[in-house]
């Protein structure tokens, strides 16, 4: 199915989209960057729309999100589509690649949803907000029913359409790559601006957690993980902060992240953060929740498993510290 694309102009000989900083310029029978839209009798339009690659029922935790309903079920679901080109993309099988589809309209996510008793939809894997006019649709939908609509996201998308749909999403987990503007612009075709200015209105407007996947070689210098710390750390001591392993995937084969990294930027961030988390490790130590104030763990993870220990509503049940928890 295909419905019109929002955000685009017509030119003279192409179509300019309008979605995210790339700004397109497609020309007729042509995609955008995304591979999503398309550019058919002078019209640009959402190729994607509901159009599926993988769903399934994941635990919250796995997006991840720690701080919001921690221990949920959510249904999951993804497009084709991203406009970004990492090279060692771990989804990119299906973000990168093509793949098979099914359609999956608006009332079906809908009813899928309820059937599966999930709290509601996270829109993850690859891109979602190129999925930009199905969100819309979709994410109506869910709200109206009463689930939440949450986004595991690259953050690139210019700031009109986001603020259009920023409304609809109650949780995000945006992936900051890195704070270097050269790395975002030479090496994965993004925007670092655009991704800070995502990220400074998401905050804003819904729950937000921020992962940092620690590459070899790239962007696992001391230098770069304290200037993503203090950036974090800036905008507020509350916001959690996932750092991930990477894995050698796609183009890239160097070796994993070294623990050492891991547990360096763990450590330092611990200092300036209250919620610090490690994934992709073998090891539970850093999934915990604990209690900045005095020390109670208060939501204990065993790999996607949440058990709540310490919590009397968003509070700790020890010293009565007021937890930035959703449960």
């Amino acid at each position: 199915m295909k419905v019109e694309a929002k955000y685009y102009a017509l030119k003279d000989d192409h179509i300019e989209c309008q979605l995210c900083p790339h700004f397109c310029k497609v020309l007729p029978g042509k995609y955008g960057i995304c591979r999503g839209r398309k550019h058919e009798e002078k019209k640009f339009w959402a190729t994607n729309y509901g159009e599926t690659t993988s769903i399934a029922i994941d635990p919250i935790e796995k997006k991840p999100l720690y701080h919001f309903y921690p221990g949920a079920q959510i249904l999951s679901i993804a497009c084709n589509s991203c406009n970004m080109r990492c090279p060692f993309c771990q989804n990119w099988e299906i973000s990168q690649g093509e793949v098979n589809t099914q359609y999956v309209g608006p009332e079906i996510l809908k009813k899928m949803c309820k059937d599966h008793e999930s709290i509601g939809v996270a829109y993850t894997y690859t891109e979602p907000l190129m999925w930009f006019e199905y969100l819309l649709d979709a994410g109506k939908l869910i709200r109206e029913a009463g689930g939440k609509n949450v986004l595991v996201s690259n953050g690139l998308i210019n700031e009109e359409p986001f603020s259009d749909i920023i409304p609809l999403i109650d949780a995000m987990n945006i992936d900051l790559k890195t704070l270097d503007p050269d790395i975002y612009k030479k090496t994965l075709h993004g925007d670092l601006d655009t991704v800070k200015k995502t990220i400074e209105i998401a905050y804003a407007n819904c729950h937000i957690e921020i992962t940092n996947l620690i590459v070899t070689g790239l962007n696992d210098k001391k230098e770069e993980i304290d200037k993503l710390i203090d950036y974090v750390a800036s905008i507020d001591r509350n916001i959690p902060l996932h750092f991930s392993r990477y894995y050698p995937n796609y183009k890239y084969t160097k070796s994993p992240t070294r623990e050492t990294v891991l547990e360096y930027a763990y450590e330092k961030a611990r200092g300036k953060l209250h919620y610090v988390y490690i994934g992709n490790l073998p090891t539970e130590d850093g999934s915990h929740t604990i209690c900045p104030k005095c020390g109670n763990m208060l939501i204990e993870r065993m790999y996607f498993q949440a058990i709540i220990k310490g919590l009397k509503g968003n509070k700790c049940n020890r010293c009565g510290e007021e937890i930035p928890v959703i449960v």
